[in-house]
Order: C-alpha cells, then sequence, then structure tokens
C-alpha cells in the first residue's frame, strides 16, 4: 500500500537526517540490521511494537511516520474521508508478513499529539502461533464488529461489538479477530515520549 512506503521512507529520511546509522538503530532498539532495512526497504510491514522502537530511538512520535501535516487545531475526519484513505498494513509477525490488519490513521494531521486513534479492520486467521508484542504506553480498544480475543499476559479476554477493554501495553499481547469472522475495532495507542 502507498502509505506503507511512505513510513519507510519517513523512517529511512529520519535516521539520515540524525545521522544515524543502520546498526547504531538496529543496537539501540534491539532489532536486527536486516529488520531495519526491510521496514526501510518496504519490503516488510512491520508491527507496531518495532515501529515505537523505532521512534524512541529517532527522537520522535510514533504519529510522525504517519503526518502528513501540521496542523495546531483540531482535526475533523469525516466518514467519508476513511473509505477512500489506503489502510495502512501491519502483520503481527513480522517474519511471516501476514496482512491481518488494516489500520485506518484518524488524526494524522494532528501536530504534536500524544495518542494515535485508528480504526482497525481485523481479517481471521487460522494461525493460532501468535508472537506477542510488547511496548511503552497503554491502549484502549472498543469493538465495533464481530468478536476479537485478547491474549493478555496470561490471560485471555473475548471482546464482543460494544465491548471494551484498556490495558498497560508493556505487558505481553496479541489482539486478533475471534469466532473465525473478520472484526473492526477502534483503537487508541498512547505511547509516552
Amino acid at each position: 500500500m502507498k502509505t506503507n512506503k511512505i513510513i519507510g521512507e519517513k523512517i529511512k529520511s529520519l535516521r539520515e537526517i540524525k545521522n544515524l546509522s543502520l546498526e547504531e538503530v538496529a543496537e539501540r532498539s534491539g532489532m536486527s540490521i536486516t529488520q531495519i532495512t526491510r521496514i526501510e526497504d518496504n519490503e516488510e510491514l512491520p508491527s507496531l511494537a518495532p515501529l515505537i522502537k523505532i521512534a524512541r530511538v529517532l527522537g520522535v512520535r510514533l504519529g510522525t511516520f504517519l503526518d502528513d501535516q501540521q496542523e495546531l487545531g483540531p482535526v475533523i475526519c469525516r466518514k467519508e474521508s476513511i473509505d477512500e484513505k489506503d489502510g495502512i498494513s501491519f502483520s503481527n509477525n513480522a517474519k511471516a508478513i501476514r496482512k491481518n490488519m488494516s489500520y485506518f490513521a484518524l488524526s494524522q494531521d494532528k501536530s504534536g499529539r500524544h495518542m494515535e486513534p485508528f480504526l482497525i479492520d481485523i481479517l481471521p486467521t487460522k494461525d493460532a502461533n501468535f508472537v506477542f508484542s510488547t511496548h511503552e504506553g497503554e491502549e484502549f480498544i472498543y469493538v465495533l464488529q464481530g468478536v476479537i480475543e485478547i491474549n493478555y499476559g496470561k490471560e485471555t479476554y473475548v471482546l464482543e461489538e460494544g465491548d471494551s477493554i484498556y490495558y498497560d501495553s508493556i505487558v505481553a499481547h496479541h489482539v486478533h479477530a475471534g469466532n473465525g469472522d473478520a472484526a473492526k475495532i477502534l483503537g487508541v495507542i498512547y505511547t509516552p515520549y
């Protein structure tokens, strides 16, 4: 997708502006040089956790990778524009490069934001070998359609339409569609800067 290419280009551009080598970013983020190169070259669709690690190393907000404009006032996102926007696809397992989640940013034009609200379409998957994510911050999820399952630490939570959950994202977690059907959620991610 077009937006994925923008993310890779922005990461590479920011890394070069800050005069950081691939080796330095890899060492500081705990990621491999190969993984960072694949993200920058748009060969890998990263999950949020690696993007958050890269953002912290580069000293920017996660939203910097999605920003289009620098709007200081309120930002309105009309439902008509959500349908037309290219979603951002992330894999929950970057090694397998599965596109099981499409994120639609709701505030990419707002500068200086501390929260990242998304509408997220979650496709069902038959793979049960989930790679859990951990990163600093908090997440809020509200189920708009379908059923989702959240593995959080050693617990598993099933949420149905109208249910919500708020959790610390430093605890290992994984979000996926439940009941073998697609789902849609409103997700808000906060990462301290």
